[in-house]
């Protein structure tokens, strides 16, 4: 499997981008976020996740972890495949997916095209499950909140740490995040967001 390609950006197109490695040019699907972030001529790095059919090999590549970290978790629900989640994926950002899923806003979810209600409540139900029982484990164990003072400590820490463990960052990770940002002052959407686009990448 490939991690990541890391070369310089030959070409994009509405849903894909072209990484021209050693005079060969690797497509990868990619999102409307990640997209956005690029410029031909210039060289990037997209971590990567690969689909492979008995008729195809595709390549997914996402401009930081925590985006590629959203798309495998989207497809871990039932009825979403790759194109799904890459749909999803351009219309929310990470941290806007996982508020969606904590606030069970299906709307977010719908505005995403080919994404219908009955799918976005499936999502929401699905992985609204997975948050709550990391949220459990949180809570029972403390280990997300050890180390934050104690006007931050309970409910909003701990839906960050379920919500990253869900997203597949370990405990330790989690705790390096959260001691790197002063998070009294900001909300659950606006931590996630730092942590994801920051400290973790």
């Amino acid at each position: 499997m490939f991690y990541y390609l890391d070369g310089q950006i030959a070409e994009i197109g509405s849903n894909f981008v072209v990484l021209d490695i050693g005079g060969a040019g690797y497509g990868c699907f990619t999102t409307m976020n990640t997209i956005s972030r690029l410029e031909t001529g210039k060289r990037a790095k997209l971590y990567t996740y690969c689909h492979i059919k008995e008729d195809a090999f595709d390549i997914y590549g996402f401009y930081d972890v925590g985006e590629k970290r959203c798309f495998e978790m989207l497809l871990t629900v039932s009825g979403v495949g790759p194109k799904a989640a890459l749909s999803i994926l351009s219309a929310v950002t990470p941290e806007n997916l996982m508020m969606a899923i904590i606030s069970e806003n299906d709307k977010a979810l719908t505005a995403a095209p080919g994404i219908g209600k009955r799918i976005a409540q499936r999502i929401i139900l699905e992985l609204k499950d997975k948050v709550a029982k990391e949220n459990a484990g949180v809570a029972s164990s403390g280990a997300a909140v050890a180390d934050m003072p104690a006007g931050v400590k309970g409910g909003k820490i701990n839906e960050v740490g379920a919500a990253l463990s869900v997203l597949g960052y370990s405990q330790a990770e989690i705790n390096a995040a959260l001691r790197s940002i002063d998070v009294e002052g900001l909300s659950v959407e606006e931590i996630i967001r730092q942590v994801l686009r920051g400290s973790l990448k």
